[in-house]
């Protein structure tokens, strides 16, 4: 019997057309592409279709969008590049529940003397726009905060979000990378000045992702050298990767019209383990959030036992992020929406795709309350 799959927002399967758009590249095209030859502006040619086919999901100019290894260096330069800016402005907002890729970069800053403020969330997961208008001041280098939330899939309003920053002539970056692909967005329509994206989250190859900024907005290279990325990001590019994250991008937005019937399947699974089992909280649950995720606490229960039993029966699931997996502590999403202690330690988080099916849910759901079951034993000897 085949495996299931629910651990779709760590990373996602590729799909074989992404992979047939890689395989050129491994092949006959391996010019570079800045090389004035023909066989570097086939290469060029490549790098430009991908450039405007993330650009296409995204509704912006090629010319916006900066290629990087992946969200994490897309969230170091837009930071780098925010705080480069204007040296005298030593103020920055976040959020309790940001990714480790924008925590510590900020956190590092706190070291050289910058003033980190980090706001609070209510016990959905909710983020407070009053308390952010207020926070601001004449000194604030950036406001930096995702789009949705990793684990639990909660989305926050971006466009309002975006007016307040603009209202105090503050830098805002988001860290998209949980979104893409799962939300339409028009980046120039929402007013962000920068947005993070990874490949790897939507079908795409890893090791590839990209940074879109907006018009005017300072970027500052992390990796210095040669002028690649029209000066933003040094390196010769990687092609392979590239080609195929663009050609994600561009079955994306093809696919954005279908993402509902993941929704549903989503809502499914929700409404049988609340059912079917006692004591659970879906965290997140009363706000928007993306369609594919599902996050669930489950009272007295280790996460990762009832992860290592699942995994044996072939259903791969996470606790949190999962560049946390092997962390002990909880997680720190559910730490800041103060979830109860005797369900802090045994949440799931079952992230969907395209690829499931209802016969996985069924499959997953007939496994479910037993392990629970006998986690609560385990928990309570």
């Amino acid at each position: 019997m085949s495996r299931i799959y629910f651990d779709n927002n760590a990373t996602t399967p590729v799909r074989s057309e992404v992979r047939e758009a890689i395989l050129p590249y491994l092949g006959d095209v391996f010019g570079n592409p800045s090389s004035a030859h023909r066989v570097g502006e086939e290469a060029k040619n490549g790098l430009d279709l991908a450039r405007e086919q993330v650009a296409g999901l995204f509704k912006t100019r090629a010319a916006r969008i900066v290629f990087t290894s992946g969200g994490s260096e897309a969230n170091n330069i837009a930071i780098w590049s925010a705080v480069s800016a204007d040296p005298a402005k030593k103020h920055i907002i976040s959020s309790q529940v940001e990714h480790a890729s924008v925590l510590e970069p900020l956190r590092f800053l706190a070291g050289y003397g910058y003033e980190i403020e980090l706001l609070p969330v209510d016990s959905a997961g909710g983020l407070d726009l009053d308390r952010l208008s207020a926070a601001l001041r004449p000194d604030t280098a950036l406001v930096s905060l995702m789009g949705a939330n990793n684990e639990t899939g909660v989305l926050w309003p971006l466009a309002e979000i975006s007016g307040i920053c603009q209202g105090k002539n503050v830098l805002l970056h988001c860290d998209g990378v949980q979104m893409v692909g799962k939300e339409s967005l028009d980046l120039e329509a929402l007013g962000v000045d920068y947005f993070s994206v990874a490949g790897h989250k939507l079908h795409g190859p890893k090791g590839v992702g990209a940074l879109y900024a907006r018009r005017n907005v300072p970027v500052k290279p992390l990796i210095m050298g040669a002028g690649q990325e029209q000066g933003r990001r040094a390196g010769t590019e990687n092609m392979p990767s590239i080609a195929g994250f663009g050609k994600a991008c561009e079955l994306a937005k093809q696919g954005l019209t279908e993402y509902s019937k993941i929704g549903a399947l989503r809502d499914f699974l929700q409404q049988e383990i609340v059912k079917q089992i006692p004591d659970v909280i879906i965290n997140g649950g009363t706000l928007p959030r993306l369609a594919n995720t599902l996050n669930v606490s489950f009272k007295y229960c280790s996460s990762a036992g009832m992860i290592q039993e699942l995994d044996a029966r072939g259903v791969a699931v996470s606790g949190h992020s999962a560049c946390h997996s092997g962390d002990l502590d909880p997680s720190h999403v559910l730490a800041a929406m103060r979830v109860p202690e005797d369900y802090l330690h045994g949440s799931l988080r079952i992230s969907l795709s395209s690829c499931n099916t209802r016969q996985e849910a069924d499959r997953f759901l007939a496994l479910l309350p037993g392990i629970v079951a006998r986690a609560r034993q385990t928990f309570a000897a």
